[in-house]
């Protein structure tokens, strides 16, 4: 279990994270999401234990990962911009770190045969993509209790993003690790992530159960016999709220029954109930939060 605790961190003037808490479970994919400077790398150096928070703490198996080297060395960082050495091969950078981390050889060889790498070319021949393969690769086969993927996908083309959710989903099923997987793509961490968290504005948002949160959320399409205004409804949380003459199209939080059952009190003409995504939910809980500011 990863659990950060109230966590601040600050840069200078500069407010990085403030009062971040959250959990992620034993085998669990969770999808750290949130615009650009919200603080998601931040968060992820913190608890990898890269850096050490202003306040607050970060405990993965009951161990400060700052404070812990033991711990640490179960905890693998992959960045969105790795750095590799002039001259690197895949081979080089594995032999550095097995002298840190428990390697797992056998796999190591398997990934390497399902992204059709060559271990011992020069790294800086490689496309963006090749570069990002070559460190989930070695992030993978580091046997590690906990895995960060700081934009996981960035780069990689629609075949190698199947190849890697599968062998991500394969390595958890066995060794039950967990995974925190941040990324602004958010179309892809609908179908592999479990649990979410949305940092806005330096904090953590809302965060939880994926499925559990899309199923409190959905889109209602209405048609009335009269035109009616959002103060018409009363004891709905909308997230989102369009009228076009007699034509409502709202996105409202809570229970579904729950709220056909207050919509069908205005005698609505039409009602149909949409799903929505992860990136659909993660724009509206954004543009309420904004809202609320």
């Amino acid at each position: 279990m990863l659990t950060v605790k109230n966590v601040h961190k600050s840069y200078g003037n500069y407010k990085a994270l403030e009062d971040v808490y959250l959990e992620v479970g034993e085998g669990s994919i969770f999808g750290l999401v949130g615009i650009n400077g919200s603080g998601k790398s931040t968060l992820l150096r913190i608890i990898a234990g890269i850096f050490k928070p202003d306040r607050g703490a970060v405990f993965f198996d009951d161990k400060d990962t700052y404070e812990n080297k033991e711990i640490r060395s179960s905890i693998v960082y992959v960045s969105d911009d790795p750095y590799y050495p002039f001259g690197s091969t895949i081979d080089s950078l594995k032999l550095y770190y097995q002298s840190f981390y428990e390697f797992d050889e056998e796999k190591y060889y398997a990934y390497l045969k399902l992204f059709g790498l060559n271990p011992h070319d020069n790294i800086s021949h490689f496309s963006k993509g090749m570069r990002r393969q070559a460190s989930l690769i070695l992030g993978m086969a580091l046997s590690p209790k906990l895995l960060l993927l700081d934009e996981a996908f960035d780069g990689l083309d629609p075949l190698v993003r199947l190849k890697f959710k599968k062998a991500l989903n394969e390595l958890i099923e066995e060794k039950q690790i967990s995974v925190i997987i941040s990324s602004h793509n958010l179309k892809e961490l609908d179908d592999i992530c479990d649990s979410f968290a949305i940092l806005e504005n330096h904090h953590v948002m809302t965060y939880g159960d994926l499925n559990l949160s899309k199923d409190q959320v959905h889109k209602y399409q209405l048609a009335f016999k009269e035109e009616k205004t959002k103060d018409d409804f009363i004891g709905l949380d909308f997230l989102s709220f369009q009228s076009s003459g007699r034509v409502i199209n709202a996105v409202i939080k809570g229970d579904k029954d729950f709220v056909v059952e207050r919509l069908m009190k205005y005698e609505p003409i039409l009602l149909d109930v949409l799903p929505v995504n992860f990136e659909e939910l993660f724009i509206y809980e954004i543009e309420k939060e904004n809202e609320n500011d």
